[in-house]
């Protein structure tokens, strides 16, 4: 038997290959799935991948084999050289595939290290099988043989199992990758060394020489330039890499401490507003959910000016660090103190109702009784603390974190050092509610917020002679609100003028489509406050809507407040004529509680009074009250007007009033303001019973 030496130099240059280019393609395969891999590429990297790896076992066998000191003349069977590439080929695509699977079981595993194993046993012995020696034949040792292919398999699998955790670890990644390296290259190295002990190399008798011609092995050699010069590449691209990712580390890190920055206060290193605005919606959320309660206390440390204008801003500063870090201590994974401005901090405690709240506060309150002591001074401070609780006082982090602040303001004014809960009757909520409405007003034509209901009247049959528009407001978070809520505020900003004219094209627009439909629900009143009377366009507005709309006049009614007609009476006169003088009716509303003079009611031009609601409330048999509305619609009637009566609530009030002789009545009793859709239902209704009462009627007179 030919006994075989080997060049050392060769053999640490095979080893040093295939350390490479074991490594390259452990971080080839890192850059190739972080930055190209997703269902669309998956084929294409895992190809990509697996040529890299089979590769590599291929190229240290056949650097290997040169090493080898084989006799003069050997050559390569090209086919099996290349068949040997194949079957290392399919065996690393198919490792390569079990590693990107979501989850590696055992099963997969010893399947992946079988099939990596057996490939890399199937390359090294075609590999061996194409090397031809002339008048040289090979023989194997079997247990040799099956030693290497255990030996192979093992370390196929150990290789595969570290390679999934690269995958799936975040720490670690440069060891694991190493000892994947160093694993995989003993392996292969184990496999080649073994299999050269299990070959035997004896001569051919010299009977049986063979002449043969020289061969070239330009191939092999060719292929193994090309692969090394493709590792180097794939080499340099990694370490083009590693410098990437220490620069991306340095970003990351860098991202780390700004978005710190962004979401903690500088000082006090607390969560700001903005990381406050983030966890609310996520613990409010989870609170709504299991209708659970949350507390919130606004906590403000009182006299906090004096203290920086007493003993200078570094200690102001120094006093709000060290206040953060005393009220740490009840920072837990459901408690949250946040710096919100200033001296201004909120504490944000899930799970709470108010007694625990309460609890809380007295709790921060005791906390400051030991002062603090700064650059020699010791510092005293009291806290005024407002609490407010989810869901009772606000159902977003806006509404609580305002009424804790009432709250707040509310414990200053009772002597600070104490808590007050939020309360809605106090006079601060009531500053704030009014000023969030008046900023809304604004908002609200322009997105369609104002709707109108109608409320009918009715005349002494019960019948339907006439409806009063009336304007409400759907809030898009208070819900619906009454006139008394908003008109007020509308007076102050001059936005009233607006709100009018709305409600005039509205109540126009809806006379229109009752006269086309036949519906006699008109006269339809609006009501018009003293700034929209003395409003110089108005004469103007009302020709435009009427001829806009093309509308009977008297189909509609203005009417205004006693206390409106007569505060400029020489004006009102004037106003109310051109008014009539384009054929809209008028009414004075809450008729008798103003301040008005029958001898100027002569003068005014309008067609109805309405009797307010203050004589109807207590109206009983032989009452004061009956007396004056007796008088009230007398009179009333000499001067030629009709009479409405407002807030009719009971049976006994419509029978006083229709024995005195009042024709019109408005009131609970008949109908509550209802949308147009309802009125028409309700008007409908009531001539289908009033024909079938007048066919009732017919026939028992026939």
């Amino acid at each position: 038997m030919l006994a075989l030496g080997y060049d050392i130099w060769l053999v640490i240059g095979s080893v040093l290959v295939t350390l490479i280019t074991c490594y390259a393609t452990f971080a080839t395969k890192r850059i190739l799935f972080k930055h190209f891999y997703n269902n669309k590429d998956e084929k294409l990297v895992i190809l990509t991948t697996g040529i890299l790896l089979s590769a590599s076992i291929w190229c240290m066998h056949f650097v290997a084999v040169y090493a080898c000191d084989y006799p003069e003349g050997f050559y390569f069977d090209n086919k099996l050289v290349i068949a040997s590439y194949l079957v290392a080929l399919i065996a690393a695509i198919f490792a390569i595939w079990i590693t990107t699977r979501p989850k590696l079981s055992w099963v997969k595993l010893m399947l992946g290290g079988f099939v990596l194993g057996s490939g890399m046993v199937g390359m090294h012995y075609i590999g061996q099988l194409a090397i031809q020696i002339p008048n040289y034949v090979f023989d194997y040792d079997g247990k040799m043989i099956f030693m290497s292919m255990i030996w192979t398999i093992l370390g196929s699998g150990c290789t595969l199992w570290i390679a999934y955790k690269i995958k799936t670890e975040t720490n670690y990644i440069l060891f694991l990758r190493i000892t994947a390296t160093l694993l995989l290259t003993t392996t292969i190295l184990g496999l080649h060394f073994l299999g050269m002990i299990a070959i035997g190399i004896q001569p051919l008798p010299n009977e049986m020489y063979q002449t043969v011609p020289n061969q070239d092995n330009a191939l092999i050699l060719g292929l193994l330039f090309i692969i090394l010069a493709v590792f180097v590449v794939v080499s340099f691209i990694f370490l083009l890499e590693s410098c990437l990712e220490k620069r991306n580390i340095q970003l990351h890190e860098a991202n780390k401490k700004l978005k710190h920055f962004m979401f903690h206060d500088n000082l006090t290193q607390l969560p700001n507003r903005a990381y406050l605005i983030n966890y609310a919606k996520v613990a409010l959320s989870e609170h709504r959910l299991h209708r659970e309660s949350l507390a919130i206390l606004f906590i403000d440390l009182d006299r906090f000016k004096s203290i920086n204008d007493a003993f200078g801003n570094h200690v102001g500063d120094e006093l709000l660090i060290q206040f953060a870090q005393r009220m740490s201590q009840f920072s837990t994974h459901h408690k949250k103190i946040f710096r919100i401005n200033g001296d201004e901090f909120l504490l944000v405690s899930e799970h709470t109702n108010l007694e625990q709240a309460e609890q809380l506060a007295q709790q921060i309150l005791a906390m400051m009784h030991d002062g603090f002591s700064i650059s020699g001074h010791m510092v005293n401070i009291t806290l005024s603390i407002g609490i407010s609780l989810f869901p009772d006082y606000g159902e977003n982090l806006q509404d609580l974190m305002m009424h804790a602040d009432i709250a707040k303001l509310v414990a200053k004014d009772n002597g600070r050092n104490t808590y007050s809960i939020f309360n809605y009757q106090t006079e601060e909520y009531a500053e704030r509610y009014q000023s969030r409405l008046m900023n809304d007003l604004f908002a609200a034509i322009e997105n369609d917020q104002f709707i109108l209901f109608y409320q009918p009247k009715f005349d002494q049959n019960r019948q339907i002679c006439g409806v009063e528009a009336l304007i409400r407001w759907q809030h898009p978070t208070l819900g619906l609100l009454t006139p008394n809520q908003f008109i007020p505020l509308a007076e102050k900003t001059g936005f009233i003028i607006a709100i009018g004219y709305w409600v005039l094209e509205q109540a126009c627009k809806q006379i229109a489509l009752w006269e086309e439909q036949g519906l006699k629900l008109y006269p339809v009143s609006i009501n018009l406050s003293t700034i929209q009377i003395e409003h110089k366009l108005l004469i103007q507005t009302l020709k435009e809507k009427i001829a806009v709309y093309n509308i009977v006049p008297e189909h509609l009614m203005i009417e205004v407040t006693e206390t409106t007609a007569m505060h400029h009476i020489d004006f009102s006169i004037h106003i109310f004529e051109r008014i009539r003088e384009l054929g809209i009716r008028l009414s004075i509303d809450d008729f008798g509680t103003g301040h008005s003079s029958f001898l100027y009611l002569k003068d005014l031009p309008v067609n109805e009074l309405k009797i307010d609601r203050a004589f109807i409330e207590n109206l009983t048999p032989e009452s004061k009250d009956e007396a004056i509305l007796e008088s009230l619609i007398k009179l009333t009637q000499h001067l030629g007007l009709s009479v409405t009566a407002e807030g009719v609530e009971t049976e006994a009030q419509f029978e006083i009033l229709k024995k005195l002789g009042c024709l019109s009545f408005q009131g609970f009793l008949f109908g509550k303001p209802v949308p147009k859709e309802v009125l028409k239902i309700q008007f409908l209704s009531s001539k289908i019973e009033e024909n079938v009462i007048k066919k009732d009627q017919d026939d028992t007179s026939s």
